[in-house]
């Protein structure tokens, strides 16, 4: 059946029909989990997703006669094309039936949108930047996507190479049975906690802002020679803790201070995911009730590492090496505390092998790898 690729615009029909879609393409997966329809809407909305403060995009529902059968965003991010300056645009929130035609269809769209602004490569999935959901799941299909992860259909990556793109990076999910502390690592931490200059702290949620200034400074430094870096601003910040002020957890974060300076941050989420599997992507009264009670008295079972980051200045210093396992330690120990029974270090970089070796040292296995592809536009 011929497809038929329409922008959203301010169409309120296609806006609902770009985010029920996922009904269609997910039916009868028992590991897909709907996002909240208010998060994805605020995510596309430039009045209140600050990305836009440095970005550009639109996004598009693809038909078959009536009947939406799939779903693309585009976008361009000029802090990434000032830093990197390679011309390239992105293309997120891909989601299509097994149908090749459809999503040639999508792409083609998000390609002609890039190429008429200037990029001469599309590349994604990006959802919307690197600092969000990234890549399309290639491996680990059977688990259900942590908190701010992705998930897609197994045939989805081979439809998107179909469409002439090629594989670009490969990420990394590690999985780590909480309570579980390899004799290494917990010799790290014993020797960094025995140093008296070493002081360690969780955030304070009485003074967000402070905090939020502290994990840009270290997120900012630390992340700074990572592929495809970005740096993260205040107000996105600032947007994702307001976002997550329902299910942040301060005993799942630990700052890190050297002679009184920030030097390493690391930060924990509950898995939101396990508690809203049944909300269909709703969140009225009900399901904020049945939110709260899942998080504050049954306890979520599951968690995700979100952010691990320590300054170059510390990090490069050989007495401080063990910053690292410190902090996996004391977040292991936070989460067994918490009734959690496993946890998610999310994403790697696959070529990053100082950082995966050390993962893999402190009992880390990769258990799911998503992929960013790239497509020349010419």
């Amino acid at each position: 059946m011929p497809v038929q690729v329409r922008e959203l615009g301010s169409d309120k029909r296609r806006r609902r029909d770009f985010l029920d879609v996922v009904e269609t393409i997910y039916r009868g997966d028992p590991s897909y989990v709907r996002p909240l329809d208010l998060e994805i809407a605020g995510k596309l909305d430039p009045s209140k997703n600050p990305f836009f403060q440095h970005a550009e995009g639109s996004a598009w529902v693809a038909y078959q006669g009536e009947r939406p059968v799939g779903r693309i965003t585009a976008q361009i991010d000029h802090e990434h094309l000032r830093i990197h300056k390679d011309e390239a645009g992105f293309f997120g929130y891909l989601d299509t039936i097994e149908d090749a035609e459809v999503a040639a269809a999508l792409l083609d769209e998000a390609a002609a949108w890039l190429k008429s602004r200037g990029m001469k490569s599309i590349r994604g999935p990006y959802s919307l930047s690197i600092n969000e959901e990234l890549g399309c799941l290639v491996d680990g299909f059977s688990h259900p996507p942590m908190i701010m992860m992705p998930h897609h259909r197994p045939y989805q990556a081979g439809l998107i190479e179909r469409a002439g793109f090629r594989k670009l990076k490969d990420f990394y999910a590690w999985k780590y049975g909480v309570g579980e502390v390899p004799i290494r690592a917990q010799r790290a931490h014993d020797e960094i906690e025995a140093l008296p200059e070493v002081s360690v702290r969780l955030m304070d949620p009485g003074d967000v802002a402070r905090e939020l200034d502290i994990i840009i400074d270290i997120f900012n430094d630390a992340w700074s020679d990572n592929w495809g870096f970005v740096p993260a601003t205040k107000a996105e910040l600032e947007k994702a803790a307001k976002d997550l002020e329902l299910v942040l957890m301060p005993e799942l974060t630990r700052i890190v201070s050297i002679d009184g300076e920030p030097a390493a941050v690391a930060v924990g989420l509950p898995n939101i995911n396990e508690l809203i599997d049944d909300f269909e992507g709703k969140l009225g009264p009900v399901q904020i009730a049945k939110l709260l009670y899942r998080l504050k008295v049954r306890g979520p079972r599951s968690g995700r590492l979100y952010i691990l980051g320590i300054k170059k200045k510390w990090r490069n210093a050989r007495k401080y090496a063990g910053l690292s396992a410190y902090l996996y330690v004391e977040m292991n120990r936070a989460a067994h505390l918490l009734g959690l029974r496993s946890s998610e270090l999310s994403w790697t970089v696959e070529d990053n092998a100082p950082i995966n070796v050390g993962i893999k040292l402190m009992g880390g296995r990769v258990y799911k790898t998503s992929r960013v592809f790239e497509r020349a536009l010419v």
